[in-house]
């Protein structure tokens, strides 16, 4: 996949994530989080402030993919909204 391609499909995952209307899992939103931060930011990870437990979940669920490309969180953002929507419809 071209990364103009590759951005352009990730965009559209994001759009259909951003309208999803049921209540997905707890995992699942950790995943879409951690997959889309690794996605835009890589390994920048910003020095976790105790924000409460929620925020460190989402942290841990971010920092445990450390190594993993934007390229390759992209890819598997994008394969696990379409893996949702399909489960939706």
């Amino acid at each position: 996949m071209q990364e103009n391609n590759l951005d352009s499909e990730f965009n559209k995952a994001f759009k259909k994530a951003s309208n999803i209307e049921s209540k997905l899992p707890p995992d699942v939103m950790l995943r879409l989080y951690a997959y889309y931060k690794q996605a835009v930011k890589g390994d920048q990870f910003s020095t976790y402030n105790d924000k409460g437990l929620r925020n460190a979940f989402k942290f841990n669920a971010w920092i445990q993919l450390k190594g993993m490309s934007p390229k390759q969180a992209k890819k598997e953002y994008i394969k696990l909204v379409n893996s949702i929507i399909d489960e939706i419809d």
